[in-house]
């Protein structure tokens, strides 16, 4: 069913909340099965800084917004930017086949949030 590296990121989570004065902020969801993750990101010298999340849903949705957390703190925004859906699956060990669809709304939520920061970013230069 589930890895071990999905079962201890579901059960010890990291970067669980949120960011008050995020840089940018991302929401995905699933009408179909519930689930619904926000992103916040912090941003310095083009890389991510901070990163919190916020997850309504299963155990994998939990346990990709957690891993995806990891997987960029610290990075370039374009670094950011190419963690795809399969990454966050293979960083995990694997999902389920049903529960692929959660990977899917983590590097989503992501995403969203460096385009919100980006968006931010253009309207205060021009």
């Amino acid at each position: 069913m589930y890895s071990e590296k999905v079962m201890e990121h579901f059960s010890n989570p990291r970067n669980v909340g949120s960011i008050p004065d995020a840089d940018g902020i991302g929401v995905e969801g699933n009408p179909i099965c519930g689930d619904i993750m926000k992103m916040y990101i912090k941003v310095k010298d083009n890389r991510i800084e901070a990163i919190k999340f916020q997850t309504f849903g299963c155990g994998a949705a939990i346990a990709t917004s957690s891993i995806v957390t990891e997987m960029v703190k610290g990075k370039t925004l374009e670094e950011a930017k190419i963690i795809s859906n399969k990454m966050v699956a293979e960083a995990l060990g694997g999902l389920p086949l049903n529960k692929m669809h959660c990977s899917n709304l983590a590097a989503d939520a992501l995403h969203r949030a460096i385009e919100d920061y980006e968006s931010k970013k253009a309207v205060a230069v021009t």
